[in-house]
C-alpha cells in the first residue's frame, strides 16, 4: 500500500478518539453539576468556629456552654405585620428557612405545623423566614395550602440569613432549621428537610433544659 493510501487512515484515528472522549468529558461535567446542586453542606460565606457537633442523623448540636447568640432577626412578616424574634427570649424558638418554590419545604411543612401545635403550650415558638419568593402572595398561598399558622419573616433577598455567624447556615441549603434556646442562643441546626420524628428529636433536648 502506498504512503498516499495510508495517510487518510492515520488522519481518521484522532477524530474517532475525540468522538469517544468528548461524551465522557461531558458526562463527567454533568455529574459534577448534579453533585453540586444536590449538596446541602457548606457554610454561609466561609468558615467559622460555631461549635457544631455533627450528628449521624443530619442534626448538628452545640453544647450549652459553647453556644453563640442568634443575630437580630426582625422585620415585616409574610402576613404584613411586624415581628422581632428577640421578643421570644425565654422560650425555645424553632426557626425554619423556607420558600414556596422549594419542593423539600413542601414535604416538611405539615410536620412543622404538627409539632408546633403539640408544643406551643410548652414554651415553644415557631418562626419562619421566607426567602427567594418574589412576592408575599406566593408565600401566603403556601401557608394556606399547608395550614401554617405561625408567622414568617419575609426575606426575599436572604439578608436575614447573612446575619448569622459564618458557618451557621448555607444560603443554598433550603430548607434549613435552627433551634434557639431560652437564652437566645443557637442550640441545634439541620440543613435538610425534617420529618416529624427528626424535628422532635432536634427540639426535645433543648426543651428539656433547665
Amino acid at each position: 500500500m502506498s504512503a498516499a493510501s495510508r495517510a487518510p487512515q492515520r488522519s481518521n484515528r484522532p477524530r474517532r478518539t475525540r468522538r469517544r472522549v468528548l461524551p465522557l468529558a461531558a458526562g463527567a461535567a454533568v455529574a459534577a453539576l448534579v453533585l453540586t446542586a444536590c449538596s446541602t453542606g457548606g457554610t454561609s460565606g466561609g468558615g467559622g468556629d460555631t461549635g457544631f457537633v455533627a450528628g449521624s442523623d443530619g442534626i448538628d448540636t452545640v453544647a450549652k456552654g459553647e453556644r453563640t447568640a442568634a443575630p437580630e432577626l426582625s422585620g415585616e412578616t409574610v402576613e404584613g405585620g411586624q415581628l422581632d424574634v428577640a421578643d421570644h427570649k425565654g422560650k425555645v424558638v424553632v426557626l425554619n428557612i423556607w420558600g414556596s418554590w422549594c419542593s423539600p419545604c413542601r414535604a416538611e411543612a405539615k410536620n412543622l405545623q404538627t409539632v408546633y401545635d403539640d408544643t406551643k403550650d410548652q414554651g415553644v415558638e415557631f418562626v419562619g423566614i421566607n426567602t427567594r419568593d418574589s412576592n408575599t402572595s406566593k408565600a401566603r398561598a403556601f401557608e394556606e395550602e399547608f395550614g401554617i399558622t405561625y408567622p414568617s419573616l419575609y426575606d426575599p433577598t436572604g439578608k436575614l440569613m447573612l446575619r448569622f455567624e459564618k458557618g451557621t447556615l448555607n444560603p443554598q441549603a433550603i430548607p434549613s432549621t435552627l433551634v434557639i434556646d431560652r437564652d437566645g442562643k443557637i442550640a441545634a441546626r439541620t440543613l435538610q428537610a425534617l420529618s416529624e420524628k427528626k424535628l422532635r428529636e432536634m427540639l426535645d433536648p433543648v426543651l428539656a433544659e433547665k
